[in-house]
């Protein structure tokens, strides 16, 4: 435990819950399907005030946070967010950090940002400073177990309700053997959302590399003008090659569990836009560092998923593309937390309403019936 001077406060507990929430629809994009989301909780507290944050995987990742990090990061200077989130990483050492372990610290020190900010008052993007007040958002879902019905709705949810002006779907069905069901339902998108909206696909690593080219030629005439995960974000070499045949921006990043993997893919020239996600690579203290990193190499960064984590941080970096306001993230978040976002016109602003820290407030009573064990 480190040493801290009488009156500076620290943490003095680290509480863990997890809930399960099923989906509305059985849901799947081109490599994985699923019928629920597990959101693992995470409260620091310091005397009367706590600290709330959050991470999306396996319920396992509750036991990371209770036996091998609160511990670590009890007694810590609440101030001293950075210096927990770096004896975090050096105590997982052996248990491996990439995947459910990375969630955990990101969880924690995510609770640890709010904490701080709401010991002082602020909301958490005063207290990092702000570069601009309006955060863009795409509505991202799309999944390829839609009906045309379904999907057509979702679209013009966003586009005709909400009024965001750039929106994504998912292809690569059942590992790239569906591609005709893919290029229609990439048409009847364009068709729906009409020629002013930006038309995003995701292909969650479902491809070849030379079917990923094939593929986005098939749909040139769509206008699509972001390609994510063309092929596996750990083929960097793929990647890249993608990148240089196409048109489309192409993107990736969200399995980056550590500084280094992002730095590297973006070091390669990998992608167009780097992908982070602020619930699986450290938390906010290293996805800011990892939006510095894709600024110096000439990239901007996109927030992956979990928006309402994502928006005080992604107001403060000058190399901002937007961020994933994600079906299946949003539907929780609204559910479970007060204090929530609205994306209408397409932006959403984060500490307008001057509460502290991350502004967002957890409904226990509401989330009792999710909760698992």
């Amino acid at each position: 435990m480190p040493s801290t001077a009488p009156d500076t406060p620290t943490v003095e507990r680290v509480d863990v819950s997890v809930y399960t929430v099923p989906t509305d629809t059985s849901e799947a994009d081109g490599t994985l399907a699923w019928n629920s989301t597990t959101l693992v909780l995470v409260q620091a507290v310091s005397g009367p005030t706590t600290g709330t944050g959050w991470t999306y995987g396996s319920p396992a990742t509750a036991e990371v946070v209770s036996k091998e990090l609160a511990d670590v990061v009890t007694g810590h200077p609440v101030l001293d967010v950075p210096r927990a989130n770096e004896a975090m990483a050096r105590a997982v050492r052996n248990a491996g950090r990439p995947g459910l372990v990375a969630g955990a610290i990101s969880a924690v020190d995510i609770a640890l940002w709010d904490l701080k900010a709401r010991l002082l008052g602020l909301p958490l993007i005063r207290l990092l400073g702000a570069t601009v007040t309006d955060v863009p958002v795409y509505g991202s879902g799309g999944f390829t177990t839609y009906d045309q019905e379904r999907l057509t709705r979702q679209l013009r949810g966003w586009t005709q309700e909400r009024g965001i002006p750039r929106v994504k779907i998912k292809i690569g069905e059942s590992w790239g053997r569906e591609p005709e069901r893919d290029l229609a339902r990439v048409r009847q998108a364009r068709e729906v959302v009409g020629d002013s909206c930006e038309l995003y696909v995701d292909a969650n690593g479902a491809y070849t590399r030379k079917q990923a080219v094939r593929i986005v030629h098939a749909f040139a005439d769509q206008n699509v003008s972001w390609y994510e995960e063309p092929v596996s974000s750990d083929d960097l070499t793929g990647l890249r090659m993608v990148r240089d045949a196409v048109r489309s921006d192409v993107a990736a990043g969200e399995y980056g569990y550590d500084l280094p993997y992002l730095t590297r893919m973006a070091a390669r020239g990998a992608v167009d836009c780097l992908q982070a996600d602020v619930t699986r690579c450290g938390g906010i203290t290293v996805w800011l560092r990892a939006a510095a990193v894709a600024e110096g190499l000439g990239l901007q960064i996109s927030g992956h998923c979990a928006p309402h984590l994502h928006a005080h941080a992604a107001a403060t970096i000058p190399n901002l593309r937007h961020l994933e306001w994600f079906h299946d993230h949003v539907r929780i978040e609204e559910e479970l937390f007060e204090g929530t976002l609205d994306p209408s016109g397409g932006s959403v602003r984060p500490g307008l309403s001057g509460k502290p820290g991350h502004g967002l407030g957890f409904r226990h009573t509401r989330a009792a019936r999710f909760r698992v064990g």
